[in-house]
């Protein structure tokens, strides 16, 4: 076990009990768009399954949404190589975004939200318990900016979250891992990493200038990101403005005094 590889499964192992992400009888959609971290995310979910004392299953699923050129048979060709449970989904969700969003604008709301969609109805009928998503710690943070800055909201990704439908649970196994860890053992690994070439041609999104952000705040002071992600945990609900969090947390609406 290479060192970079240790040090991810000690945060995901950590991530999942603190989270209850990976429980007794899970069958977990492991969602595979082909870039680094859903590679990195899936190899490890095979790694901790032969660790933890309790059985799990996973399968990968891939969606194609029909872009153009999309290689869809890389994927599948590793997956089947590496003898995963795998299902792969052909979806043209391209046509309406292009048509519906107008040129120059970003497509990755709208795309999204049909990409979501169509996953929460794969897990259902796959009897899958929990849809797994390999965002991790920088993509969390990038977010809580993009809120901050953007949405005038203070939140993040949620690590665990019960659909409004009820029907699915979301789990981020990849939540505490640093994106240079992931880029490093995705590389170690030579998985055959596919580009999102849909979002990835479109420039000066909100979410670029904020990780440009971070990346020259991190050259400054390597502990910042660290420290947007323990802030998450560690919220003082007397020190906000949210009226109804203070309430939720037993203080006074008002004063934010008990």
């Amino acid at each position: 076990m290479s060192r970079v590889e240790y040090k991810l499964l000690k945060h995901m192992a950590r991530c999942s009990k603190e989270h209850q992400l990976l429980e007794p009888g899970d069958k977990i959609m492991a969602c595979m768009s082909g870039g680094k971290d859903s590679y990195v995310m899936l190899h490890l979910l095979r790694k901790l399954k032969e660790r933890v004392p309790f059985h799990f299953d996973f399968v990968a699923v891939n969606l194609d949404q029909g872009h153009p050129g999309f290689p869809g048979h890389v994927l599948e060709g590793y997956l089947r190589d590496q003898g995963y449970d795998y299902r792969m989904i052909t979806k043209d969700t391209y046509s309406i975004v292009t048509e519906k969003i107008p040129e120059g604008n970003t497509y990755c709301s709208l795309c999204s939200r049909l990409r979501r969609g169509i996953l929460y109805n794969a897990a259902v009928e796959l009897g899958c318990t929990k849809i797994a998503l390999g965002h991790h710690r920088d993509d969390i943070i990038e977010t809580l900016m993009l809120n901050l800055l953007y949405s005038g909201q203070l939140k993040a990704m949620p690590v665990r979250l019960r659909s409004q439908d009820e029907r699915n649970t979301v789990i981020r196994p990849l939540a505490y891992c640093a994106e240079e860890d992931v880029a490093a053992y995705a590389e170690e690994m030579e998985f055959p990493i596919i580009p999102c070439d849909l979002c990835g041609s479109q420039d000066n999104m909100q979410r670029k200038k904020v990780k440009r952000l971070l990346s020259q705040l991190h050259e400054e002071n390597p502990k910042v990101k660290g420290n947007m992600m323990a802030a998450i945990k560690n919220v003082s609900p007397s020190h906000l403005m949210d009226a109804s969090l203070r309430e939720l947390a037993g203080l006074d609406p008002i004063t934010g005094h008990r």
